[in-house]
């Protein structure tokens, strides 16, 4: 891979990874509801959990898709209806209340397996392995999950911050019900570009 292909394919990491989607529409809504450092594991988990997505689908699951056309239907259906059933949940999310409250943030498992059902995530690591390892060798596809891995975490953590420092104007119980309704909307919006291919 030549250093031009290489700094393309930093910057495909980091644009993808930092415009909006499910995951990052998610970290918001987590930062807002339960700050930093209780969504690190939802960090952890969709960076990580994306990266082993991106080799997986390179060194396999794409081809799986080429085999048999209507897996990639049948993974549509089940994230829409997944994405549906998080966004009711964001919109009916309330702050923790002290140390006894039910609702809690995503764990490190669920964030990383939320990436297989997650349509953005899915369309990322197409287009990657697609435009910058072709050929599908062991070599390129664990260099563009590498280079995902790099880039993923940092990216998503703005989305945490920026939820987080929004703590300060959801000071209410009616903003705060505003905000997740908000971002629940948005979320299902993401979906509009899914439902159109």
């Amino acid at each position: 891979m030549t250093y031009e292909i290489l700094t393309a394919l930093v910057a495909f990491a980091f644009v993808s990874s930092i415009t909006p989607g499910p995951n990052n529409l998610m970290l918001m809504a987590s930062g807002a509801n339960f700050g930093f450092r209780r969504t690190i594991p939802h960090m952890l988990g969709i960076g990580i959990g994306f990266t082993v997505m991106v080799l997986l689908v390179g060194v396999g699951l794409m081809g799986l898709f080429e085999i048999v056309p209507y897996a990639h239907l049948t993974l549509k259906v089940v994230s829409v209806t997944y994405l549906l059933w998080l966004a009711w949940k964001i919109a009916h999310a309330s702050a923790p209340k002290g140390g006894d409250s039910a609702a809690t943030p995503l764990t490190f498992l669920q964030a990383a397996l939320f990436q297989w059902v997650n349509p953005k995530a899915w369309t990322m690591a197409l287009t990657a392995i697609s435009l910058y390892a072709p050929e599908r060798s062991l070599f390129a596809v664990a260099l563009v999950a590498g280079v995902f891995g790099l880039v993923n975490l940092p990216s998503v953590s703005v989305w945490t911050v920026l939820g987080q420092q929004m703590r300060r104007i959801l000071n209410s119980a009616r903003r705060l019900v505003v905000f997740n309704w908000t971002m629940a909307g948005l979320l299902v919006a993401s979906l509009y570009p899914v439902l159109m291919t």
